[in-house]
């Protein structure tokens, strides 16, 4: 007996572990300085607060272009990411031709980034065409920024030929323009982001304004584009609103995702979202009602699930 009592206290000693062991989940976000680190964060903790046996991460990475890739490589579980870097990759084209990953799902559009041009307040920069010839942050390198960068400069007839194009993150752009190292910079991300904050606490900048001409040019290019006012106050020295254009960020997963994990992170997204609200006020967008008309791809079968259960209208194009 007292043999048979030691076996099975061995045996109990060597599958806890296994027990206890939590199922790692990485979130892709971007860089500190923008929106996508701390509402990844904010997700991982609704994670970890809510759904036993999981922990999960938010990850800092190049943002929307890398993390289709680290999801596509399994390196990540879940991933921010711009509707029109999504929808390339999906699709194959643009910057995916060739490369398609038709395997990408999403769960959620979450909320809208806003293109955001920023240069010192003093500058003669007042529109698209004055930053030929000058020192212009696109965003870092595989970026959403500067594929939104490029995208609108190209449909309004500027190349990276025409100005000294910088690839720089969020925090490296705003401490360039601070330091007098560039003239203006791009953001791509959802408004208010701490970078510009910081730097508008600091200096007197400005943001520049798109044009109707612009805007539609744009969305020509790009049918995501949509027209977008960033409200006045928003900066500090921000006296009126500035018209732009904004892109829908997409939680992206691959196809292979769990079911019951696509499905209980999507039901925590729309139910918790006063939790995510606390973190960064983005969250205010992230509503059933903007995700269904917003996601350019098809939903994971568990994201599905949860909208069919609210009864939320979802396209054919949007069933996998």
């Amino acid at each position: 007996m007292r043999v048979l009592t030691y076996a099975v206290a061995a045996t109990l000693i060597a599958t806890a572990p296994a027990a206890m062991a939590q199922q790692q989940v990485s979130i892709a976000t971007g860089g500190t300085g923008g929106t996508y680190y701390p509402y990844g964060g904010g997700l991982a903790e609704l994670i970890n607060n809510n759904l036993e046996g999981y922990s999960a991460v938010a990850e800092v990475t190049g943002a929307s272009v890398e993390n289709m890739g680290l999801i596509y490589r399994g390196d990540s579980d879940i991933a921010l990411a711009l509707a029109d870097t999504v929808y390339q990759a999906y699709s194959g084209t643009g910057d995916f031709e060739d490369r398609q990953l038709p395997d990408t799902r999403a769960l959620a559009s979450i909320y809208p980034n806003a293109v955001q041009l920023v240069t010192m307040a003093d500058s003669d920069i007042e529109s698209l065409q004055d930053l030929k010839g000058k020192r212009v942050s696109v965003g870092a390198p595989g970026s959403g920024t500067e594929l939104n960068a490029r995208a609108l400069l190209e449909a309004n007839g500027i190349t990276y030929d025409d100005f000294d194009p910088q690839r720089l993150n969020f925090n490296e752009t705003a401490d360039a323009i601070r330091d007098g190292d560039i003239d203006a910079g791009f953001w791509s991300v959802g408004p208010p982001t701490s970078s510009i904050l910081n730097l508008a606490t600091t200096r007197d900048v400005r943001l520049i304004p798109l044009s109707d001409e612009e805007i539609a040019n744009a969305r020509e290019e790009e049918p995501v584009f949509a027209a977008y006012d960033l409200r006045a106050g928003l900066y500090e020295g921000m006296d009126e609103a500035v018209q732009t254009i904004s892109i829908p960020n997409v939680l992206v997963v691959d196809a292979s995702l769990d079911e019951e994990l696509a499905y209980q992170v999507t039901k925590l997204l729309f139910e918790k979202t006063d939790e995510l609200i606390a973190i960064h006020p983005a969250a205010n967008d992230t509503t059933v009602e903007f995700s269904v008309n917003s996601t350019p791809i098809a939903f994971h079968p568990g994201a599905l699930r949860y909208y069919e259960e609210v009864g939320a209208e979802v396209s054919d194009e949007q069933r996998p």
